[in-house]
Protein backbone atom coordinates (compact mmCIF):
# COMPACT_ATOMS: atom_id res chain seq x y z
CA UNK A 1 0.00 0.00 0.00
CA UNK A 2 2.65 2.41 0.98
CA UNK A 3 4.05 2.60 -3.03
CA UNK A 4 0.39 3.47 -3.67
CA UNK A 5 -0.04 5.89 -1.15
CA UNK A 6 3.15 7.55 -2.19
CA UNK A 7 2.49 7.76 -5.64
CA UNK A 8 5.67 5.47 -6.31
CA UNK A 9 7.91 7.80 -4.52
CA UNK A 10 8.79 5.73 -1.41
CA UNK A 11 9.08 2.18 -2.60
CA UNK A 12 9.43 -0.96 0.00
CA UNK A 13 12.87 -2.18 0.61
CA UNK A 14 13.60 -5.67 0.19
CA UNK A 15 13.61 -7.65 3.17
CA UNK A 16 16.63 -9.75 4.01
CA UNK A 17 18.21 -11.65 7.38
CA UNK A 18 21.12 -12.93 8.15
CA UNK A 19 20.83 -16.09 10.59
CA UNK A 20 23.04 -16.07 13.37
CA UNK A 21 23.16 -20.01 14.44
CA UNK A 22 24.59 -18.88 18.20
CA UNK A 23 21.83 -16.19 18.63
CA UNK A 24 18.01 -16.48 19.12
CA UNK A 25 16.26 -14.60 16.60
CA UNK A 26 13.10 -12.55 17.49
CA UNK A 27 10.81 -10.82 14.33
CA UNK A 28 7.52 -9.21 14.91
CA UNK A 29 5.22 -8.33 11.81
CA UNK A 30 3.02 -5.19 12.06
CA UNK A 31 0.19 -3.92 9.67
CA UNK A 32 -1.88 -1.13 9.24
CA UNK A 33 -5.28 -0.34 7.12
CA UNK A 34 -7.01 2.21 6.92
CA UNK A 35 -11.01 2.19 7.51
CA UNK A 36 -12.40 -0.60 5.58
CA UNK A 37 -14.31 1.71 3.41
CA UNK A 38 -11.86 4.65 2.75
CA UNK A 39 -9.97 5.23 -0.16
CA UNK A 40 -6.89 4.11 -1.54
CA UNK A 41 -4.82 6.18 -3.82
CA UNK A 42 -1.97 8.36 -3.95
CA UNK A 43 -1.90 11.21 -1.18
CA UNK A 44 -2.96 14.37 -2.72
CA UNK A 45 0.06 16.41 -1.24
CA UNK A 46 2.14 14.06 -3.47
CA UNK A 47 0.04 14.37 -6.96
CA UNK A 48 0.96 17.60 -9.02
CA UNK A 49 1.81 18.87 -12.63
CA UNK A 50 5.21 17.34 -12.42
CA UNK A 51 4.20 14.15 -10.35
CA UNK A 52 0.75 13.06 -12.08
CA UNK A 53 -1.21 9.92 -10.34
CA UNK A 54 1.05 6.94 -11.13
CA UNK A 55 -1.89 4.29 -9.63
CA UNK A 56 -5.94 4.40 -9.87
CA UNK A 57 -7.89 4.88 -6.71
CA UNK A 58 -9.96 2.22 -5.25
CA UNK A 59 -11.69 1.85 -1.77
CA UNK A 60 -9.98 -0.20 0.59
CA UNK A 61 -12.25 -2.88 0.43
CA UNK A 62 -11.76 -3.86 -3.42
CA UNK A 63 -8.14 -3.25 -2.98
CA UNK A 64 -8.04 -5.88 -0.44
CA UNK A 65 -10.05 -8.30 -2.43
CA UNK A 66 -8.40 -7.87 -5.80
CA UNK A 67 -5.12 -8.45 -3.47
CA UNK A 68 -6.15 -11.24 -1.59
CA UNK A 69 -7.86 -12.97 -4.37
CA UNK A 70 -5.55 -12.88 -7.49
CA UNK A 71 -4.06 -15.36 -8.97
CA UNK A 72 -0.27 -15.79 -9.56
CA UNK A 73 0.23 -14.96 -12.96
CA UNK A 74 3.86 -13.70 -12.60
CA UNK A 75 2.95 -9.89 -12.72
CA UNK A 76 3.35 -7.96 -9.33
CA UNK A 77 0.46 -6.67 -7.91
CA UNK A 78 1.41 -3.20 -8.14
CA UNK A 79 2.12 -3.04 -11.46
CA UNK A 80 -1.63 -3.99 -12.14
CA UNK A 81 -2.61 -0.90 -10.26
CA UNK A 82 -0.70 0.93 -12.33
CA UNK A 83 -2.67 4.17 -14.21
Amino acid sequence: MGVIITNGIYRSIEHRATVNPTEERISFATFTFPKYDGELGPASTLVTEETPPQFKTTTVEEHLKSFLGRELDGKTYIASKKI
